[in-house]
């Protein structure tokens, strides 16, 4: 049975990397006004329906690609071993989340920059910084327990993070990212690390 449960788990998180990948790739192809539900069903070779058991709108499923990095995040903050600081655990789990997951290239990444300014994209993307700044600062409160710092932690190490792809973006990736943001991470000063 746990078999059966496992492959049937891979199944739907492969067909859910599939519609979201085809979905972003259509809206960085067409503009997302240009791209249809039906579409990205028919690019990922499932029914409309079967879209819908993954994802309420197209938005949705261009974003999800963040969203999972956005967790796979938080679970690695959380795994940290327990006598690091939070600002610590926050820069190991970065270098590891870059390290484990191939980075974009460039153009890439400047496509989808030019595409997360469409209007029904930017409240989603400000509701998923807004939970991902509080899933942060739940798991940072097991090592700072002054929620307010940990809050505060999570905020600053979220537009770190934002200043490093915008200066990788801009240099047209002449540093490496990953680098990059380390060092920046670095340079802020935070209380309690």
């Amino acid at each position: 049975m746990e078999t059966l449960t496992t492959r049937r788990e891979l199944k739907k998180a492969e067909t859910r990397r599939s519609l979201a990948g085809a979905a972003l790739r259509l809206a960085m192809e067409h503009g997302l006004d240009g791209v249809t539900v039906e579409d990205i069903a028919d690019a990922a070779g499932v029914s409309r329906r079967t879209f819908s058991n993954y994802f309420a709108s197209k938005e949705e499923a261009v974003l999800d690609s963040d969203r999972e990095r956005f967790r796979a995040l938080v679970a690695l903050v959380g795994a940290r071993p327990e006598h690091e600081g939070a600002w610590q655990a926050l820069r190991a789990s970065t270098a590891e989340l870059y390290r484990d997951r191939p980075l974009p290239d460039v153009e890439w990444m400047a496509q989808l920059r030019l595409l997360r300014r469409h209007p029904s994209l930017i409240a989603r993307q400000a509701g998923d910084q807004v939970a991902l700044e509080r899933d942060l600062t739940a798991v940072l409160v097991l090592r700072e327990p002054d929620e307010e710092v940990a809050r505060l932690m999570a905020a600053t190490f979220l537009a770190t993070i934002r200043t490093g792809i915008a200066l990788w973006l801009e240099g047209a990736g002449e540093q490496q990212l990953p680098e990059l943001v380390d060092r920046l991470l670095g340079r802020v000063a935070v209380q309690g690390t």
